[in-house]
């Protein structure tokens, strides 16, 4: 005699399917919104970094070449950021004199490996402006990822969008990404 054994299939229903489809989205749509903004952030922090690193630089340039800005720099304009076209940073590039020539044996600089590009931006020109803008200001110049004040030697970035002076004090400020 023959004996049927019940063979009973195993698996998870359509209904237990379907709950750890939708747990798996409630948990997708808490956490990728915290890193989308996680690369604009790292910009902004590099943006502070570099502009720290020339604000000291610049100073430095000044001092050593007898609190005199270059006029290649003063001139200001647009900068690629291949090394052939450096602009306004030119002279910042290479060993110069303390009167910004090159004859001799110069023993100042370079203050820069390359041309200062904006992370936000990406542009590397100079905007000079004789008198002190405030962060968080309005910008009207296109095309530039920095602005120099030629009267002081003080230099702040350009926002995300080219339409505002960086605020570096306050990172979060709202018109930093504009």
């Amino acid at each position: 005699m023959k004996t049927y054994r019940s063979q009973r299939k195993t698996g998870f229903t359509l209904v237990e399917i379907l709950i750890v489809v939708i747990i798996l989205g409630i948990l997708a749509a808490i956490v990728i919104p915290q890193f989308t903004s996680a690369s604009q952030d790292a910009r902004k922090s590099s943006l502070v970094s570099q502009l720290q690193t020339i604000k000291a630089q610049t100073e430095l340039c000044r001092l050593q070449h007898l609190d005199k800005d270059s006029t290649v720099f003063v001139a200001g304009g647009a900068a690629s950021v291949s090394p052939w076209t450096p602009g306004p940073w030119a002279e910042m590039l290479i060993k110069t004199n303390s009167d910004y020539t090159t004859t001799g044996t110069p023993n100042f600089g370079p203050y820069l490996q390359a041309p200062p590009v904006n992370p936000l931006n990406g542009f590397a020109g100079v905007e000079v402006v004789p008198a002190d803008l405030n962060p968080g200001d309005a910008h009207a110049s296109t095309a530039v990822g920095w602005v120099y004040n030629t009267t002081n030697g003080k230099v702040w970035a350009t926002s995300a969008l080219n339409g505002f002076i960086y605020n570096d004090g306050n990172p979060g400020d709202p018109n930093n990404d504009k």
